[in-house]
């Protein structure tokens, strides 16, 4: 960790870790619908050490349906606490290693008011690279413990709350999705959706605040100056957006690293604004 307020972790810093009592290890990987193996058998093949696998589609709100939704904080806590998970914890969030559902973890632990929340840089994947230990196999069983969850719901926007910043644009909206989803030009992987955008906002595909080489995300300047190509004003308020509220915290862990710590998130994004006879739909370049 550079600073108490970083969000990552280095490979080498849960390595040294790993053992202390009260660090736990989550394993959150996720994929989009159709993708095998499914998440929980990459686990089951290899995992960390000790880590628990946190299901994304699992940990959501079932009766609503769009796609893992924020669950009621009480469905929060109980999940995380099945988890062996409790309020003193150190949790360390990691998935595959394709930033792909660790940030929206740590986002959610963060909106439930847990603060001692840290993501694995680089993943399954720069770990595995390093040479460091996994185990297969189902995890003994956690101790559950006790997890007292409270919702700050000014981390997260309703679509609601998005049609109506359509007429204030009292926030910038970034989309993470790749460019040629967000211009409209290819199709939803989610049969139905409609392509495009919401109007006005701007696309930061979140691939791009990773390193290629190593799997990590960028330095700060490069984050910032890729914020600032996409037309982004960090002082300004922002939320995030992508196909179903996963990717879009990828921007949001860049954002707080920058210091922008009151970030939103569009917890429905793509899925919700894009259904057939939706609000209205930009394409094109942003």
């Amino acid at each position: 960790m550079t600073t108490p307020a970083d969000p990552l972790v280095s490979t080498e810093w849960l390595a040294a870790h790993l053992n202390d009592a009260n660090v736990k290890v989550v394993d959150a990987s996720f994929k989009l619908p159709g993708v095998l193996p499914l998440p929980k058998d990459d686990y089951l093949a290899a995992h960390i050490p000790g880590a628990v696998f946190f299901d994304v589609d699992a940990v959501s709100d079932h009766t609503n349906p769009l796609p893992h939704m924020f669950p009621s904080a009480d469905q929060f806590g109980r999940d995380v606490g099945g988890l062996g998970i409790g309020n003193g914890d150190t949790v360390v969030v990691y998935d595959s290693g394709g930033w792909v559902a660790a940030p929206r973890a740590w986002w959610m632990f963060l909106s439930y008011g847990h603060r001692d929340i840290r993501v694995l840089d680089g993943g399954l994947k720069k770990w595995r690279a390093e040479g460091r230990p996994v185990e297969s196999g189902e995890a003994p069983r956690p101790r559950p413990a006790t997890f007292k969850a409270t919702f700050d719901e000014g981390r997260v926007r309703s679509l609601q709350q998005m049609i109506a910043n359509l007429d204030s644009q009292a926030a910038q909206v970034i989309d993470a999705r790749a460019a040629d989803r967000f211009e409209g030009r290819a199709a939803e992987p989610r049969p139905g959706l409609r392509g495009g955008h919401i109007p006005g906002s701007r696309n930061l595909p979140y691939g791009q605040l990773i390193d290629a080489a190593t799997g990590t995300m960028k330095p700060p300047a490069e984050l910032r100056a890729a914020f600032a190509t996409a037309g982004v004003k960090l002082g300004a308020p922002i939320v995030t957006s992508c196909g179903s509220g996963v990717s879009a915290a990828v921007l949001t862990l860049a954002l707080y690293r920058l210091g922008v710590e009151n970030p939103a998130l569009y917890d429905g994004s793509w899925s919700e604004w894009g259904m057939s006879g939706g609000p209205p739909v930009a394409t094109g370049p942003a």
